[in-house]
């Protein structure tokens, strides 16, 4: 229930750190530094996760289309709260960082095995690789 909890929260926060990420731009491009900054890292990972996303062709059954989806989604995620280590300084999000990247990598691990199980043989062709979406 409680990684229920946090999958909505994580999906209403998309539209918002994606909205940030349009205003950050229109204000100003002079602000970014010429290196990786913590913004940066963050829009990587969404930009990343998006392309997997958009790449998924359905397979006709939904099961499948939700586990291959929720893949990337689920990376996105582990790499957006490294981002949150690497850079953060509130104990309770770097803390909120680490159980995240520890219960993705649980469900991810928990997807791909059921995936291999249940999807059909044709499609498999047409995917990518479990364990390129995973960044394994």
């Amino acid at each position: 229930m409680k990684s229920m909890k946090r999958f909505w929260i994580f999906l209403v926060l998309i539209p918002v750190v994606t909205l940030a990420a349009w205003r950050q731009e229109s204000y100003s491009h002079t602000q970014m530094n010429t290196g990786e900054t913590p913004w940066t890292e963050l829009m990587v990972s969404m930009e990343k996760m998006d392309a997997a996303m958009a790449s998924v062709k359905p397979s006709g059954d939904g099961d499948v289309d939700f586990v291959r989806l929720m893949l990337p989604h689920h990376q996105a995620a582990i790499e957006m709260a490294k981002s949150q280590l690497l850079y953060g300084k509130d104990p309770q999000m770097r803390r909120l960082a680490q159980e995240i990247i520890t219960e993705q990598e649980s469900e991810i691990q928990l997807m791909q095995l059921w995936l291999k199980r249940h999807e059909p043989v044709s499609s498999k062709a047409d995917q990518p690789p479990l364990s390129s979406v995973g960044g394994q």
